[in-house]
């Protein structure tokens, strides 16, 4: 098992696997990792669907374009879940209040997400195995893939992830400068402008020479085009289908309109 360190420090997102099965007793290492995430109120707000089934793989990978979901050992879906707790609430008789449909409430559901993804990077990572987030799996068709995976109300996709024994090493990308992302005591904004313009010098630099595929992206505007393409995803119809009410969300467009 790799060092705290090794985990921690040399992790990078791998995208090609070895045809290779991960062995059940890592699995449920995995598992049992994500089990126990911390969530807000120890509420849980989270669901994960393991996907191994390759039928059901390839046909994500039709939707979202990202190869590494058919090729990988086992995809993992995490979710947002209010589901189980409106299932609570209804046994019990009790009224549900729909927390889900305030931004506080989708934040919640999205971070016990993410820590739960979390979680299950850095057991993959400990046993020897890769993966990678996949973004994608929210944005790319999520109604579409909502249908697939039988998502009832209350629940909606975060993200995706991909797992599997390593086909691939990627160098490890530049990541900011410790100045740039630890603030003391309060944000400091002294010299930022020219830390990130070396860092996107760097970033830029790293992208020609790195092994596998090389581009001639920097960090600043190739993320700031994603924002840009982002702005259409549109997400707030989708979420709404699943039994989020954001009408917030809906004000804040118009305002920005």
């Amino acid at each position: 098992m790799k060092s705290i360190e090794e985990i921690f420090l040399s992790r990078t997102s791998v995208r090609r696997y070895e045809r290779r099965a991960i062995e059940p007793e890592k699995l449920d290492l995995i598992y049992r990792a994500i089990q126990n995430t911390p969530t807000s109120y120890n509420g849980q707000q989270f669901s994960v669907i393991a996907i191994s089934d390759q039928t059901i793989k390839e046909q994500i990978y039709a939707i979202t374009g990202q190869k590494q979901i058919k090729t990988c050992a086992i995809f993992l879906v995490f979710c947002a879940d209010f589901n189980k707790l409106k299932q609570f609430a209804d046994a019990k008789g009790i009224d549900f209040p729909r927390f889900q449909d305030t931004m506080d409430g989708l934040l919640v559901g999205v971070i016990d997400a993410s820590l739960a993804m979390q979680n299950a990077v850095i057991a993959a990572e400990s046993l020897g195995l890769g993966s990678c987030c996949i973004g994608y799996t929210r944005t790319a068709a999520p109604a579409q893939l909502a249908e697939l995976l039988q998502l009832p109300q209350g629940v909606a996709v975060v993200c995706g992830l991909s797992m599997g024994y390593p086909a691939e090493h990627p160098d490890l990308k530049p990541k900011q400068p410790l100045s740039l992302v630890i603030h003391h005591n309060h944000y400091c904004t002294d010299q930022i402008n020219e830390e990130l313009l070396a860092y996107n010098d760097e970033v830029s630099q790293y992208n020609e020479v790195r092994s596998g595929d090389k581009t001639h992206h920097d960090w600043g505007t190739h993320i700031l085009d994603y924002h840009r393409m982002a702005l259409d995803y549109h997400l707030e119809e989708y979420l709404q289908h699943q039994g989020f009410d954001l009408s917030f969300l809906k004000d804040d467009r118009r305002e920005r309109n």
